[in-house]
């Protein structure tokens, strides 16, 4: 198993795929860990949580430079990816112990409550556009809870993979409550299987959601998807406009663009297009390309070849329909030119499908009933970003939307303080805050009498 390094197309970290005999010694490995973690304090878990957090921090450049080398993900932002992973850890640490207290109930019985205990082992299939920050997002709500973790990463990033699981190792965490497993995807459904595994966390795209989900759910196991978005920023005359820019190109340029929470339809009110096309186009031009090692680099390459062709296999089928490419528009290898396309029409790929590198598509509106149509009229349902100085307006709105979220003047994102997922082929579930928490746990109805 190999990584490549998408800017110099370099082989830069080798790996050898685990046997069916030393996956099953892990997922025994894993059983074992659970029976002792599962009898942990919450005061021990922090503890280690927030040790955790430190060894992140401490070794933020090392693994932020993994990152580069495997996907091209500039520098700058795997270290800020970094960071967030120490903010999740500490969040965890300061209120796993509050979210997971047993819920009382009033009954006609001497005591009711509900508490929530752990599942067991769990599996993560993650994929590889954050490589940390989607590891991390699953790994601490779910061992904060008391259920232990293994780990199927995407096959390209598997150098990260082994840094994670190293990182709880040097944290002080006991020895296999959370490990790495070297395998690629053909493995994954004989580990849903396997009976010890009690549930499984997916986030990747809609054909891997909907593989695993099939095989948890002929398991009759719980499952939780994290799928693709193909999120809206909606421009309205009355925004602020400088902000809205500045919001609107980190929302879609970021990560080159790979992400699923990315803005990646630009509606923009009519009054105010040509002007908000005009100033875009050149904050786009102002956004630097170059070596993702170079901290001064915004955009960097796409995480292989393959990829690349792709967004420019949609970018063409655009063109023959009729949209116009203001800036970019041109690919050499894994590098794509941050891309501005005007004049889009709900008949285009870019239009209907997850564009995931750095394109932009933007298409003009009129009302709020024609906008509210062309944002709940996809297939996808993870955010959508709203850009306004009107408070009714955002209030009528927000109940209208069919996402899973709702950012007003700001880029959807993940905060360890609220609940992340989508609606649609975006996936089910719920992660991060006290949902995230809850996701794999057995909410257990305790009803006492006569003592």
């Amino acid at each position: 198993m190999k990584s490549i390094n998408p800017y110099n197309q370099e082989v830069v970290f080798e790996h050898k795929e685990f046997t069916v005999k030393q996956v099953e010694e892990a997922i025994d490995k894993s059983q074992n860990a659970f029976k002792e973690w599962r009898k942990t304090s919450f005061e021990e878990r922090a503890k280690l949580f927030f040790a955790l957090a430190d060894v992140l921090e401490k070794n933020k450049a090392k693994y932020a430079e993994v990152m580069t080398l495997e996907i091209g993900k500039p520098i700058s932002q795997g270290i800020a990816e970094i960071e967030k992973c120490a903010w999740v850890c500490k969040y965890y640490a300061e209120n796993a112990e509050k979210q997971l207290s047993a819920n009382k109930v009033s009954t006609d019985a001497q005591e009711s409550y509900v508490r929530f205990d752990p599942l067991g082992v769990l599996l993560a299939v993650m994929p590889w556009n954050f490589p940390f920050w989607q590891v991390f997002r699953f790994a601490v709500p779910s061992l904060s809870a008391g259920n232990t973790g293994l780990l199927k990463h995407a096959s390209n990033v598997m150098e990260s993979a082994k840094m994670i699981e190293q990182s709880f190792i040097e944290a002080g965490f006991p020895k296999d409550v959370f490990q790495s497993l070297i395998i690629k995807s053909d493995k994954v459904e004989k580990i849903i299987r396997n009976p010890i595994v009690k549930a499984v966390s997916l986030t990747g795209s809609n054909a891997a959601g909907a593989a695993v989900a099939k095989v948890a759910s002929e398991e009759i196991k719980p499952s939780l998807l994290e799928l693709g978005g193909n999120n809206a920023l909606v421009v309205f005359e009355d925004c602020d406009l400088e902000a809205t820019l500045n919001t609107c190109v980190h929302a879609r340029f970021q990560n080159t663009g790979q992400s699923c929470i990315a803005g990646k339809r630009l509606f923009v009110h009519k009054n105010i297009a040509d002007e908000f096309i005009e100033k875009i186009t050149q904050k786009i031009v102002a956004l630097k390309s170059g070596d993702p090692l170079d901290e001064e680099t915004y955009i960097g390459t796409m995480v292989n070849k393959e990829a690349a062709e792709t967004l420019n296999e949609q970018l063409q089928d655009a063109i023959e329909k009729g949209a116009e490419v203001v800036i970019g528009g041109n690919y050499n290898q894994a590098y794509f030119e941050p891309t501005l396309v005007k004049n889009v029409t709900p008949d285009m790929k870019i239009y209907k499908e997850e564009t995931f590198g750095p394109l932009l598509a933007c298409s003009t509106f009129e009302s709020e009933d024609e906008m509210l149509e062309m944002v709940n009229s996809s297939d996808y349902g993870l955010g959508v970003s709203l850009f306004t100085t009107n408070k009714k307006r955002v209030e009528n709105l927000i109940p209208l939307f069919e996402d899973g979220a709702v950012f007003v003047n700001d880029l959807v994102k993940s905060d360890p303080r609220l609940p992340f997922g989508g609606t649609k082929i975006s996936g089910y579930g719920r992660e991060l805050s006290e949902e995230g928490i809850k996701a794999f746990v057995n909410k257990k109805t305790v009803y006492i009498k006569g003592l």
